[in-house]
């Protein structure tokens, strides 16, 4: 008998930690534990163990026929978003220490503030830097704007410059940043061993490496997040894989990236800028797998946890990527895909503001230590969870498959005492109105991505994902008017569950300007060396030639326009001159699609300005049988009836409540109901109607 093979996927999450396993007979099974900042690991492991516990396996027999393990983990984003990095300091060219204070002139005054922010730029200001004035130095080098060097590196200051640092500042990471060593990265690398050599411990990073672009400010920003990063995130991963080793794993370690692909272990330890939103885009990667199975090319992908809102769109089968990615208010140059956010997650804090006594939701955040007053866990402040249990969405006996208690009246206390007492309202009124806060503002974030951008989320799919967002997407989905709304029976671990459905994939990219005139033979010359470099790499790493994919695109623009348009190469590669002609019509579509229609003009003349190669290696996917719809009666389902909250009525009502694991595909249900998994609730509202369908995930429609 063939012994079963299993993948481990586990993403990190600001309160929860979560875990899918696939076998290779196709079986999934979840799992899901409280995060343990700051020692992520232990909650890795946790979750892993949650989901082995419902195997019926040990956890060292799982481990040892797991042929993969991937991972993505907000290390980086916490790192960077609590300033608990590396000391970090700077080698610039001389007489440009100053580059990270300038930022982009007058834009870094306002960029990654709100709206409100930016309405009073008096009082607006540029980020505080990672790295301080001080922790600065300049080296003589010059490279001038074709690569050429004008001025030698002076490595005797380089070594003044590296002990200056390590010695007097202290630092334990140094990033390297010197003008157009995207062009000839000569004199960085020339650094980065007079650091190896004085200084082995210290981390460091050239841009050369982490963003070989153009953009002086960007790309000194991405160096110096990936160092001030690096170190820690380095330390998590090796810790990590020493706790998988000692439990028995023995394959490879595979680490999410915010562009959406895979990277060996120790090639994302030295590229933590990378992990940076990982976790929302594999929940992308994940909802564009299930839209593909079910035939959904147009999707909103909503994923809300305990921290967090985010949601990002997939348009006519094709994910979209940021133009300028931030973290915090920090510029970084890397390929992300578009994922928006605001601080409304299940632990978002609830209080009232001192100026205008009007209840808010979040950005503060419980976490999972101490987490919601519900926990138990030491929390005083009411939180969003708080309020779905107020309003009757969760039970105290289904609260991740019964494990954790949920204090109900502790909820209670502390919203009448901090929220509905000020307010003059009672509790079930204050809970309502927060409830219906966090799914306008909920609304607003997916507007603001679809309707300003010329979307019509009418045309569009919802599919609901993470612990949270369940309980409101058949509010904010039904305000939408979206078609279907999808929450998949992966929902709370959509995360995890994208990471299985992801390829390894490393990205290459060179600068120079070509005129769209130019032949396709020069444009193939370019990527002829990244493609080469790409296939050595995967092939190294185990991936025969028929599972390696190289994906062309290129940077165009109109010339004198700063605003660029990657656009991928539809044409068999190598082009030829009608698969050129056909990249510059595309560049053109997308452009108007960005920016408006009409918008493009030919006549100003278009350049390719950035060559990129995308090269995956193709992992074996989960194959996930569908099975056949049977009858539509879910009365077995039913495990009682308790007043829970209805958007059309306006107050709590007698509702139906559903177990998960009891329905069948084909079953159907009406609101107002609630239905409890294992792992997530969903809350289906008085004008829908909800079907499980034959990869059990629930579809709410509206009546009608």
């Amino acid at each position: 008998m063939t012994e079963i093979s299993y993948l481990v996927a586990t993403d990190v999450g600001g309160t929860c930690t979560d875990t899918i396993i696939v076998s290779s007979t196709g079986d999934i099974h979840i799992g899901k534990a409280l995060s343990t900042p700051p020692d992520f690991a232990t909650g890795v492991l946790s979750s892993i163990g949650s989901a082995v516990e419902v195997m019926g396996l040990p956890l060292q027999q799982v481990l040892e026929n797991t042929t993969l393990f991937m991972h993505g983990s907000t290390v980086a984003d916490n790192t960077l978003l609590t300033r608990d990095g590396a000391p970090t300091g700077l080698i610039a060219t001389e007489g440009f220490e100053d580059t990270l204070f300038v930022t982009r002139g007058a834009y870094g005054r306002w960029s990654g503030l709100t709206e409100d922010g930016i309405k009073n730029p008096v009082t607006t200001s540029r980020a505080e830097p990672l790295i301080a004035s001080d922790a600065i130095a300049g080296v003589r080098e010059r490279v001038d704007c074709d690569g050429d060097i004008v001025e030698p590196i002076d490595l005797a200051s380089a070594e003044q410059a590296v002990r200056f640092l390590v010695e007097d500042k202290k630092v334990e990471a140094i990033a390297v940043s010197f003008l157009w060593s995207f062009f000839n990265p000569e004199h960085e690398r020339a650094v980065r061993d007079v650091i190896r050599r004085v200084s082995p411990e210290t981390y460091v990073t050239i841009s050369s490496d982490i963003a070989p672009v153009p953009g002086e400010y960007e790309r000194t920003s991405t160096a110096v997040i990936n160092a001030y990063a690096g170190r820690i995130a380095r330390d998590y991963l090796n810790d990590l894989e020493a706790q998988l080793r000692r439990n028995g794993y023995r394959g490879q370690t595979m680490v999410m990236q915010g562009y959406g692909g895979l990277l060996p272990v120790n090639e994302a330890s030295e590229r933590s800028v990378g992990m940076i939103e990982c976790g929302p885009a594999a929940g992308v990667i994940g909802a564009k797998f299930l839209g593909d199975m079910m035939g959904d090319a147009d999707i909103i992908a909503a994923d809300m946890g305990g921290t967090t809102f985010k949601v990002g769109v997939i348009q006519k089968g094709e994910i979209e990527f940021a133009r300028e990615p931030l973290v915090d208010r920090y510029h970084y140059v890397a390929p992300k895909i578009d994922v928006v956010s605001i601080g409304a997650g299940g632990g978002s804090i609830i209080q009232l503001d001192p100026k205008t006594q009007l209840p808010t939701v979040g950005p503060r955040s419980a976490g999972s230590r101490p987490g919601p007053v519900c926990y138990g866990l030491g929390g005083t402040e009411p939180t969003l969870t708080d309020v779905m249990l107020l309003i009757g969405y969760m039970d105290p006996g289904h609260f991740l498959r019964g494990s954790m208690s949920l204090d109900a009246d502790g909820a209670r206390r502390a919203f009448q005492d901090r929220i509905a007492g000020p307010l003059g309202v009672s509790v079930e009124e204050a809970a309502i109105g927060i409830y219906r806060v966090a799914s306008a503002q909920i609304t607003d974030l997916i507007r603001k991505i679809t309707v300003e951008r010329g979307l019509d989320p009418r045309e569009f799919v919802l599919h609901s994902f993470g612990g949270s967002c369940g309980m409101l997407a058949s509010a904010f989905g039904s305000e939408l008017q979206v078609r279907r709304i999808v929450i998949p029976y992966t929902a709370s671990v959509n995360c995890a569950f994208g990471l299985v459905t992801a390829d390894v994939r490393h990205e290459y990219s060179t600068t120079t300007t070509l005129p769209a005139e130019a032949s396709a033979e020069e444009v193939n010359a370019i990527f002829a060396p990244l493609a080469e470099q790409a296939c050595e790499q995967l092939l190294s790493e185990g991936f025969p030639e028929d599972r390696i994919a190289l994906n062309w695109s290129v940077d165009l623009r109109y010339r004198r326009q700063v605003h660029e348009v990657t656009t991928p190469i539809r044409a068999a590669t190598p082009l030829d001159q009608a698969g050129l002609e056909t990249l510059i019509a595309d560049f053109e579509a997308l452009y108007e699609r960005k920016f408006g229609k009409g918008s493009a003009y030919r006549e100003a003349g278009v350049e390719m300005t950035m060559f990129r190669l995308t090269a995956s290696g193709k992992i074996e996917r989960p194959n996930l049988p569908k099975v056949a719809e049977g009858a539509a009666d879910a009365g077995a389902a039913k495990i009682g009836r308790r007043p829970v909250f209805s958007e059309r009525h306006g107050a709590l009502v007698e509702a139906d409540i559903y177990d998960f694991t009891r329905l069948e595909p084909g079953n159907r249900l009406a609101g107002p109901a609630v239905i409890h998994t294992p792992i997530t609730t969903i809350a289906v509202q008085a004008d829908q109607t909800a079907r499980m369908d034959g990869y059990r995930n629930i579809v709410l429609e509206l009546e009608g």
